[in-house]
């Protein structure tokens, strides 16, 4: 089905920090959206890169070897293998676009781990 999607509407739908919802799909890559706020894990995606695109507020993203500064409609590709560490000081709304094969944390488990994510 062709419809379109309000970011808006969906974002006011989400109610925890750091869980990706899906909102779309095209060729195998999920579009998810997530509140966050705070700091994440540290971790890399060994197979997948993965988009950031900063909708609302201002994300950081360290690296091993630098830090990046994300403002509202910017985005970064984080290419697979990289180890990185997304922080949000204030609240921040995020798209991310990513194979449906990827996992939230990457090469680390633990309790932000999401395995089924809620589709909106």
């Amino acid at each position: 089905m062709i419809d379109k999607i309000s970011l808006i509407e969906k974002f006011n739908l989400i109610t925890n920090y750091w869980q990706p919802n899906i909102i779309a799909e095209s060729n195998e890559q999920l579009v998810k959206i997530a509140k966050i706020q705070g700091e994440f894990v540290r971790h890399k995606h060994e197979n997948e890169d993965e988009l950031f695109f900063v909708i609302k507020g201002k994300l950081q993203i360290e690296f091993d070897d630098k830090k990046i500064e994300l403002s509202e409609n910017e985005m970064i590709i984080v290419p697979k293998g990289v180890y990185h560490k997304p922080i949000a000081h204030e609240e921040v709304l995020l798209m991310l676009i990513e194979p449906t094969s990827t996992v939230n944390t990457g090469d680390v488990i633990n309790d932000k781990t999401i395995y089924n994510l809620n589709t909106l």
